[in-house]
Formats: structure tokens, sequence, C-alpha cells
């Protein structure tokens, strides 16, 4: 039987991680929507927490296309909401990298994109289409770092895997700016905003009350971790059936912290 049968009915509020534990980016995993659906008959509060550069509203359509039923969470939470009301609040235009996609929808929320190099700030959503690869965009990030562009990352997730495909995130374009200098606003998982709004949707349960669950070692694992959330680490996701690292702990100063469990998928 696995730990998530019948884990401690103390957990109200489940925060639950969504690409690599719901989905690989293009089907639903096995019985994942089984798993979320159950923890709600339980009487638990199901929040999908995700990396994502895009609205709740866009995540949840893109769910739901997927084929995840609209019961089987409670509310979803981005990274990109938080992202798009700070860029909001500048009140001037800024720079972009992502796809076309994303600059229609952060232009559909009200974010100013600037059409020439004339900015401070710069939204960094992910990969442009036909630019892959990070290093790609390293001479783009060497001039904006020389005239200290502030970038704001939207989606701190280095890699994903779609598909069975690696494909590279706004937040390994991020390391490579700090590496060179450059300044980085992060916004989602493991930075503690997220968190504090996905308890305030949830009532504001205790700390112990909350179960977090996510493939991510230096996101939804850390995040937990620097939250005192209890963590299920789902090891089949973004890094292939890898064990717990023994040294996770030591690594970020998180004491004898341990996930309470860790399970291969939702199944």
């Amino acid at each position: 039987m696995s730990f998530l049968d019948t884990f401690n009915p103390k957990y109200r509020l489940i925060l639950c991680d969504v690409w690599g534990v719901v989905h690989d980016g293009v089907t639903l995993y096995p019985g994942a929507s089984e798993r979320l659906k159950q923890w709600r008959s339980e009487g638990r509060c199901v929040a999908l927490i995700t990396n994502a550069q895009r609205t709740a509203d866009a995540v949840e359509e893109q769910l739901v296309r997927i084929g995840l039923p609209r019961d089987a969470f409670d509310f979803v939470v981005t990274s990109g909401e938080a992202g798009i009301e700070a860029l909001k609040a500048l009140g001037r235009p800024v720079g972009f990298v992502g796809t076309s996609g994303d600059h229609e929808i952060l232009e559909g929320r009200g974010v100013r994109i600037a059409e020439d190099e004339d900015f401070t700030d710069l939204a960094c959503t992910g990969t442009q289409e036909g630019r892959p690869n990070p290093q790609d965009y390293l001479a783009d990030l060497g001039r904006w770092a020389d005239r200290d562009v502030e970038m704001h990352c939207l989606n701190p997730d280095r890699l994903v895997v779609r598909g069975g495909v690696p494909e590279a995130c706004a937040g390994a374009i991020a390391d490579l700016y700090e590496g060179i200098g450059g300044h980085v606003t992060w916004y989602g998982k493991p930075h503690e905003a997220i968190y504090r709004h996905a308890l305030h949707r949830a009532s504001d349960p205790l700390t112990d009350e909350v179960l977090a669950v996510g493939d991510g070692l230096q996101t939804d694992i850390l995040g937990a971790a620097r939250m005192g959330f209890d963590a299920v680490f789902v090891s089949g996701g973004i890094h292939a059936g890898e064990p717990f690292p023994d040294d996770f702990a030591k690594q970020y100063g998180l004491g004898d912290w341990r996930p309470v469990a860790v399970v291969d998928g939702l199944s």
C-alpha cells in the first residue's frame, strides 16, 4: 500500500505540483486524477501549485484539455500570476523573452511590452520559438547586464520533460543571467510569495496541516522544506527514478529535514 493511500488526516491542504506529477506536458499520468479526487473526497483542499508563467485560468484550460476533470482540484496557483501583477505595477513597458503565446497572454493581462531595447525591466517566461537552448541568449544577456536590466523570471523551473523530451525553462535563462552579474527577481517555487498566496486561498491552515507533493528538488521540495511543510518527493518525474539525495538537507542548511515519503507517482 502506498503512503498516499493512508496518510495522516491532519493534512487538510495538499499543495500538488502539476508538470511531472499530474502530467508530462502532453498526457495525464495514470491514476493522477483519481488520486486528486480521492483526496478531495476525504475533505482535503487540493491546490495545484505550478511554476507556470501563464495565468491560473490558462493553466486550468490546459488541464481540462488534456483530460483532468475540473472536480479533481479546488484551485490553481501559478508563478505567472504573481509576476504579471508585479510587472503591471511597474507602469512602464518591459522587454520580453518567451513564446508568442506567452507574449499575447501578458499583453492581454495589461503588461506593456516594449517594442525596442528602451527598457529597464524584462519579463522572461521561457525560450523563444526557434531558440530552445539557453546558451543561445548569452549575447542578449550580456547586453542587458551591461545596462543593469532587471529580469523578472516568471517560471523558476530549469527543465521540464514534455512528452519524454527535455525542454529548458525560464529558470535556466535566469541562472545564466545571474551568472554574468545580472539581477533577477524570481516568482514561484521555492520562493515564499506563491506559498503565502496558496495558503490564503485555502483559509490559512497551520503549517503542520499542509502537505506538499512534487518532483522538483530545487523548487517543490526545497520550497516546502523552507516553509516548514511536510513533503512527498515524486521520484518518477523530472529526476526519472533517482533516489532522494542523502545530502539534500545539508546542501541547503535544512538540518535533518527529509520528505515524509518518496513515491514513484500518484497512482
